[in-house]
């Protein structure tokens, strides 16, 4: 790593829809999803503002098909670990296009219903 650098992204949030599981041409599994985290302050007038970002998730092989597959849905509460990773394809228009997204290395259930044990990531491999 060269000195100075991290790549590191920890996120609390719920999830917008189930995730979508696919799998690799060697069989892995890759799950994707998105969470939606909320900042919240007041204006210059005292009003409550509030904004939801959206962040784009991915993870691969056991974390996706032990964990989150099975047990997380829509509206569930994660506490996500990774790294961002920016990936660029070609649309079927020939435009390049690119996507920044989490590659998860750990997620946690949170709330009620959640597990407490981490799941984590055995080997980030993204598909290229």
């Amino acid at each position: 790593m060269a000195k100075g650098t991290l790549n590191k992204v920890l996120l609390i949030g719920r999830l917008g829809q189930d995730p979508e599981i696919r799998h690799s041409q060697d069989g892995n599994a890759i799950a994707s999803f998105s969470i939606a985290t909320n900042e919240s302050w007041r204006d210059k007038e005292g009003n409550q503002q509030e904004k939801t970002h959206w962040h784009n998730c991915v993870a691969f092989g056991p974390t996706a098909e032990k964990y989150i597959q099975p047990y997380v849905t829509k509206g569930t509460l994660v506490c996500v670990e990774g790294t961002l990773q920016t990936r660029s394809w070609e649309d079927k228009d020939g435009n390049t296009r690119y996507t920044t997204e989490v590659v998860c290395n750990s997620l946690e259930m949170l709330g009620s219903g959640g597990t407490s044990e981490p799941m984590n990531q055995e080997s980030p491999v993204a598909e290229e």
